[in-house]
């Protein structure tokens, strides 16, 4: 299961889920998703989110077995 700390990152940029979205070219409803859990990204989504906040894939994503 692919955890992360998207919610965390997003409050710290003062972001909503739709500017999150807008930014790296997916739904709100998607950010939504993967905030609570039920959406594991894309590889490309992964990094493009990371991006947005000047930060490793680790570093907003982690795996737990």
């Amino acid at each position: 299961m692919i955890k992360n700390r998207i919610k965390e990152y997003r409050a710290r940029y003062d972001m909503s889920q739709e500017d999150l979205a807008k930014r790296v070219g997916v739904r709100r409803e998607t950010i939504g998703n993967l905030e609570k859990g039920r959406y594991n990204p894309s590889l490309v989504l992964a990094w493009n989110i990371a991006k947005v906040f000047h930060a490793s894939i680790e570093e907003v994503f982690t795996v737990e077995e």
